[in-house]
């Protein structure tokens, strides 16, 4: 029985000292994190190994570009509400519906055209093989966000469905 009360007491004491450390480290790095002002274009700096020059001219066409998201950001929340509030709970789809649905489409394939445009910018501010790839990455991300949807219902998703 005192082995038992030692080994439970020397798990209690490993276990407040896990949590004490865990506090602490967590602490400090929120205090790290909410005191230096994040640089939401870091990753690409490191990801493409890009110097000064190209950072500064990267980071003029990513504020260049902003104001243009935001709009369209806007645009697209404010179609989404008319789309609800048209849609309701309604259990048919309207004409009107299918109207707000074809125009959110048209405002979401404009956002994608113009991010393709901002990224084709970017990627011609790099060097050449680094823009490239950051296009390639790019594209895949704007463009292939549907894509394994459509896949897996088209059935090219390099599986058969078996009902």
């Amino acid at each position: 029985m005192n082995r038992s009360l030692i080994i439970l007491l020397g798990t209690l004491a490993l276990g407040a000292a896990i949590f004490t450390g865990s506090y602490f480290v967590a602490r400090h790095a929120s205090v790290i994190c909410c005191t230096k002002p994040t640089d939401d274009l870091r990753w690409l700096r490191t990801e493409f190994h890009l110097d000064d020059a190209e950072m500064a001219r990267i980071r003029e066409l990513h504020e260049g570009y902003l104001p243009m998201c935001a709009e369209m950001c806007s645009k697209i929340a404010a179609k989404k509400a008319e789309l609800a509030s048209v849609v309701g709970n309604g259990t048919n789809l309207t004409a009107e519906a299918q109207t707000k649905l074809n125009e959110l489409a048209t405002l979401r394939a404009q956002c994608r055209a113009h991010m393709l445009q901002h990224f084709v910018t970017v990627s011609q501010a790099m060097p050449p093989e680094q823009g490239r790839r950051y296009l390639a990455e790019m594209q895949q991300l704007t463009l292939g966000t549907n894509e394994l949807m459509e896949q897996s219902m088209s059935g090219d998703a390099g599986h058969e469905h078996h009902h």
